[in-house]
């Protein structure tokens, strides 16, 4: 029987790309698409995920690579992703039925130093993660998604049976990560109403 309902934020919770109102605002759209894929560079973001890198690097590296107009729009965008991101239509409304039909609701994020920080600056992030019973950030921890030992992490802390757990992420090898340790897991393809009838079940 589930009891405990982890989940991953990133494409699962949260949208995280394409920016598609910066993309639709912005007057070029070969340079949106340049600072796009600087500002969301994975050589970067895998190190803040495990906290191997200071926000002030990522800024000067950002700045570095995009000269002038184009560098300060960049560094702005990353400044506000944490307030700028929306969440995956459904998804709130179903954490939330989860919390009042009694299920206890956790986090497995690989995500920034900075989001474990700064994420009740966002409108809806803050109040939808105060239903949660706990939240495991790789950043702050570093260690990461899929290796077994931010698993067990979660586990340990908050004395959960990984039989009684379902993990909801949008990446393959981070579900085989959780089911390396006994923790089933649901690969998120932006269905919600597939997966609520999947937990339904």
């Amino acid at each position: 029987m589930i009891k405990n309902y982890i989940f991953d934020f990133g494409n699962v919770l949260a949208r995280f790309y394409p920016n598609e109102r910066f993309l639709q605002t912005y007057p070029n759209a070969e340079e949106a698409k340049q600072i796009l894929s600087v500002v969301f560079d994975r050589k970067n973001w895998d190190r803040l995920d495990d906290g191997t890198i200071e926000e002030e690097e990522v800024i000067a590296d950002i700045r570095n690579r995009l000269p002038g107009k184009a560098g300060e729009i960049a560094c702005q965008l990353y400044e506000r992703w944490i307030v700028d991101r929306e969440a995956v239509p459904g998804m709130p409304e179903l954490v939330r039925d989860i919390h009042a039909a009694g299920g206890k609701l956790y986090l497995c994020s690989n995500i920034c130093i900075r989001f474990a920080q700064e994420y009740n600056e966002n409108e809806w992030i803050g109040p939808l993660f105060s239903l949660f019973d706990g939240l495991v950030f790789s950043g702050p921890l570093h260690i990461t998604k899929p290796g077994r030992e931010i698993f067990t992490h979660l586990l340990e802390t908050y004395g959960l049976d990984p039989s009684e757990c379902i993990f909801i992420d949008d990446s393959e090898k981070n579900i085989l990560g959780a089911n390396a340790v006994g923790i089933p897991g649901y690969l998120f393809d932006g269905n919600v109403e597939k997966l609520r009838k999947f937990l339904e079940m």
